[in-house]
């Protein structure tokens, strides 16, 4: 193994670990998202109500962030063409923090486990804004460094 190969595989996996962490908290965290709020809609059938539309919004993000993390998760994925999709999804969390931290960061919870719980929700949104927002950044960086390397041209050739 030459120096050019050992250099192209050692960079690979300088940015697949970090990579992976950050799909596996995307993952992780918007999953904790749908079942924090799931419990409410849940509860809202269980009393016959009909869903509110923010919850219902925080999970179908939640779903979706859940799904484009497996997706992006594959190794042979080159998740960083699509960063374009990060930043909607980034620019969806912002929505979702947006609504529930005006209903619920200065709310007192007086012992109420369910306004405790949608405050604590409200963190975890805020987190992953920041998750996809790096992402968007970090694939945004990745795919104009790479296009830069080839010819204007054809696109072909290794500048």
């Amino acid at each position: 193994m030459g120096f050019k190969e050992y250099a192209s595989t050692s960079t690979r996996s300088v940015h697949v670990i970090p990579r992976a962490i950050l799909r596996l908290l995307q993952f992780t965290l918007a999953l904790a998202v749908c079942g924090l709020y799931g419990t409410d809609i849940q509860n809202a059938s269980h009393h016959d109500k009909g869903a509110d539309p923010k919850w219902l919004y925080a999970v179908v993000v939640g779903g979706l962030s859940v799904v484009t993390s497996l997706i992006y998760g594959v190794p042979i994925v080159k998740s960083y063409i699509f960063f374009a999709w990060d930043a909607i999804l980034f620019i969806l969390w912002i929505a979702v923090f947006g609504i529930f931290g005006k209903m619920y960061i200065h709310e007192n919870p007086e012992g109420n486990s369910g306004v405790q719980r949608m405050k604590n929700s409200v963190w975890v949104d805020l987190i992953n804004v920041f998750l996809w927002l790096i992402s968007a950044v970090y694939g945004a960086v990745l795919f104009f460094k790479g296009r830069s390397r080839y010819s204007q041209h054809t696109g072909q050739a290794t500048v």
